[in-house]
């Protein structure tokens, strides 16, 4: 029957962007309600209903589970899916506010789980206030016979994936904790996706730093740095919650996808890996191009003082026949001015040739 999980939960290339305003039932809920649809033995039933409606109808039949989306809802809008299905007080003032932690929370009567979703920002060249990674929050309230998704953000719209699932019964057969593992599967693909371009983001970085010419961009540096803090704000604090999901059953989880959720984990923890990589690989870009900074000014600094040596000996030649003393050396002599002046070059041009060899200039 779950044979197919893992299809059903991996979406194509490229995933669509933005609120998902495909079906109508947004209205008598408010306008932040994006879907609500009834699903009995994982097949979505016709009819477009209110959650009171849709939830009576799955309580009666005693079968299915009621699916409710919304985006960014205030909590006039919240309200009456509050009282309906009961949800914590904590869980609702978290999932109207948004800004929390990635969280795995156990009440009486459904699971509260927050992801951090991530999307990286496209743009031709990295600059050094230029965002790269954008995120946004999907809450799910898992409970025995409905589940219920809020989004913030302009990404990670939930519409494709509603679509992948419904395409594949045998997966929404298993119930409302088949839509939380789809969801953690889907957040934590994304991660992958943006970690695989920070990284050409960071290749394109060290291959400016250790260019011909160097690099001069540390904004650029510390620009990664902040956004890939962005993004281990998103994956680390998931690690637990997932691992708690893959680790013994629970209520409101089917313990049939606790093998699948084993699999999330695992990704999740090749993405704080990779993070970590970045992390120190940045720190490494950081230190090599501050070294090569370094080496830079200290170049310049050793041009300037070979040419001052260089000068110092016409300097002290010129202060010295500056004296007005009575009698000078050669000062009579008719060739005595051109010695000195001779004198002086070649003592010039043995010094300059003895930096060049040294390197100096």
């Amino acid at each position: 029957m779950i044979s197919n999980l893992r299809r059903a939960v991996r979406l194509p290339q490229p995933r669509t962007r933005g609120v998902d305003l495909s079906h109508p039932a947004r209205s008598p809920l408010g306008t932040a309600v994006v879907n609500c649809a009834v699903y009995a033995d994982g097949v979505r039933q016709p009819g477009d209903h209110p959650a009171d409606v849709a939830i009576r109808q799955v309580r009666e039949s005693g079968n299915g589970f009621v699916w409710i989306g919304l985006h960014e809802p205030s909590e006039r809008e919240f309200a009456g899916i509050v009282e309906l299905f009961g949800l914590h007080p904590l869980a609702v003032e978290d999932a109207v506010h948004a800004h929390q932690r990635p969280k795995l929370e156990h009440y009486d009567d459904s699971l509260f789980t927050v992801f951090k979703t991530v999307r990286h920002v496209g743009h031709d060249r990295l600059t050094d206030i230029g965002e790269v990674v954008e995120t946004g929050e999907i809450m799910l309230f898992t409970g025995t016979d409905f589940v219920i998704t809020v989004r913030h953000g302009g990404h990670g719209s939930l519409g494709p994936l509603r679509e992948q699932l419904e395409s594949v019964p045998e997966q929404l057969a298993l119930g409302p904790s088949a839509v939380l593992h789809a969801v953690a599967d889907l957040v934590v693909d994304d991660y992958l996706d943006v970690t695989a371009a920070v990284q050409d983001d960071i290749d394109d970085v060290e291959s400016e730093v250790f260019s011909v010419r160097g690099s001069r961009g540390a904004g650029r540096i510390y620009q990664l740095k902040r956004e890939l803090l962005a993004l281990k704000r998103a994956a680390a604090p998931l690690v637990r919650p997932v691992q708690a999901l893959a680790g013994e059953p629970m209520d409101h989880v089917d313990p049939r996808l606790t093998t699948y959720f084993r699999d999330v984990a695992d990704h999740l923890d090749r993405v704080t890996e990779q993070l970590t990589a970045f992390d120190e690989l940045l720190n490494s870009i950081l230190q090599a191009h501050l070294a090569q900074v370094t080496v830079a000014q200290n170049e310049g600094m050793r041009r300037i003082s070979s040419w001052v040596a260089i000068l110092a000996v016409p300097t002290m030649v010129c202060g010295i026949y500056g004296m007005n003393f009575t009698y000078m050396p050669e000062k009579d002599w008719t060739f005595g001015y051109p010695l000195v002046v001779a004198v002086t070059l070649a003592v010039c041009g043995l010094i300059h040739r003895g930096f060049k060899r040294n390197g100096w200039l």
